[in-house]
């Protein structure tokens, strides 16, 4: 079969994995990527003193691990290796132990009180079918390979998160562990289809866990780029493409771009309507996070949260719903919902002997220029007490400064757009990969099935490629 040659504009892990797939179909594929590192929302760098390696957006990674394109690839032969925390997840309150989420289902239940019962039922029912209720999850939108357990899911997964938390739980501990998974929408949780990602990342957490890569995102890029480069692909790093006459006139060119980039950069060779269409797609609120060097572990009130590897602040149920739909109507929280890792305490490779790291971030309005910082700290500092006396350096990245970093996130939306019913299985168009423009494909977050570090969305747009182009 002759070889079609296909260029893909962007290194983050959807474009790597369009790449890898167009690369194991005997296509001769290069990768250009704007900055001088590739890596996209998988990186990681010295962002506060020497030796002290921080993400630069992503973390934690529980998806990757059940991704049918991950989960194809033996990456531990390129040098990627997974650190699972004792516990995923813990959710600490201001009284009493934290609720705490751990890969025994049993174990997580004992720490809900009153909901021990009702949490185990309920993810009994849902770890024996992840792996397919995963793949049809991740899949863009048709007819499911399990339509049973996807119209079980969808019943509940559809419902706002306020109003699933009440339903399932009566307690404080499991109503508001479950508000900390589905923050991780960044939709109002009085909105549908909130609760679809809370149930992704709680079935998640006990199928798979939630684990991290040794030494930084960076490594999940680095090990992609290897695999690609073994199949005989290349990288060009340093290449910003803005116009896309810039570009081969031959083959299919894939795009790990918003929306609107893609339209900026496509100019005439895409009809002036659907322009406007890539331009009118919606993104979600942005983010502000902080990357903290520090003296020693965060001393949490509760010494279990140390064992966690990810960790919701933000207190109960309705304390978080109103920082969600603060954000959401363009208000700046005072006591944000604050997602913590802290990858040191399991991953040395992170910080000096003896040292650590922190990475906390919260929701904002988009395009937000406000420092979040004092609010941030305050949350932490709230569940654990003498925080900030640990601090020996900080780096903070607001809304606005993350679009400054990475032009594909608009207003600092770091997930690739607003997860609403109306863009949820149709993002960006109708056309999803395709456009119309034989040569023209997208493949970033901004199409099924959306942001998070599983590569589908690149995986599914070469597929797309492929399809059209059959050399």
């Amino acid at each position: 079969m002759a070889k079609v040659d296909a260029t893909v504009i962007g290194s983050g892990p959807n474009g790597l994995a369009a790449a890898i797939r167009l690369a194991q179909a005997g296509r001769s594929v290069q990768v250009l990527e704007a900055s001088d590192t590739l890596g996209g929302g998988a990186r990681t760098a010295e962002l506060t003193e020497p030796g002290f390696r921080h993400d630069v957006c992503s973390a934690i990674h529980p998806m990757a691990l059940s991704s049918p394109f991950f989960k194809s690839l033996d990456l531990s032969g390129h040098g990627l290796e997974w650190v699972h925390p004792e516990a995923p997840l813990a959710h600490p309150l201001d009284d009493g132990p934290a609720a705490m989420m751990y890969r025994d289902i049993a174990e997580t239940a004992a720490t809900l009180g009153a909901d021990e019962d009702r949490w185990t039922t309920w993810m009994n029912t849902w770890v024996p079918r992840w792996e397919g209720l995963c793949a049809d999850a991740l899949a863009p939108l048709g007819f499911p390979a399990h339509p049973f357990w996807m119209a079980s899911f969808g019943l509940s997964a559809f419902q706002p998160a306020t109003a699933l938390a009440k339903s399932l739980f009566k307690g404080e501990q499991a109503q508001a562990l479950f508000a900390g998974l589905a923050g991780h929408s960044v939709l109002p949780l009085d909105m549908a289809p909130s609760s679809a990602i809370g149930m992704m990342l709680g079935i998640a957490g006990h199928a798979v866990g939630w684990p991290m890569p040794k030494g930084g995102s960076q490594s999940i890029s680095d090990a992609l780029a290897s695999q690609f480069r073994s199949l005989g692909g290349t990288i060009h790093t340093g290449v910003l493409v803005t116009d896309i006459e810039e570009l081969p006139d031959d083959g299919p060119l894939l795009f790990e771009v918003a929306p609107a980039r893609l339209a900026d950069i496509a100019g005439d060779a895409l009809p002036m309507k659907f322009r406007q269409t890539l331009q009118a797609y919606r993104h979600g609120p942005g983010a502000c996070k902080v990357d903290y060097a520090l003296s020693e572990p965060i001393p949490w009130r509760d010494a279990n949260v140390s064992k966690a590897g990810t960790v919701h602040l933000g207190g109960t149920l309705g304390e978080i719903a109103a920082s969600e739909r603060d954000c959401w109507e363009k208000r700046h929280s005072d006591s944000p919902y604050v997602l913590v890792a802290q990858q040191s305490l399991f991953d040395p490779t992170r910080a000096p002997e003896g040292k650590h790291t922190g990475w906390a971030y919260c929701h904002v309005p988009q395009g937000s220029t406000t420092d979040m910082t004092e609010a941030i700290e305050s949350q932490i500092d709230r569940f654990a007490p003498g925080f900030r006396d640990t601090i020996i350096a900080r780096h903070t990245t607001t809304a606005a400064a993350f679009e400054a970093y990475n032009p594909n996130y608009i207003g600092g939306d770091v997930n690739g757009g607003a997860p609403t019913i109306d863009q949820l299985f149709t993002r960006p168009t109708w056309k999803t990969y395709r456009t119309p423009n034989k040569r023209i494909y997208l493949c970033s977050a901004a199409t099924p099935p959306g942001g998070g570090i599983h590569g589908m969305c690149g995986h599914f747009a070469a597929e797309a490629a492929l399809a059209d182009w059959p050399g």
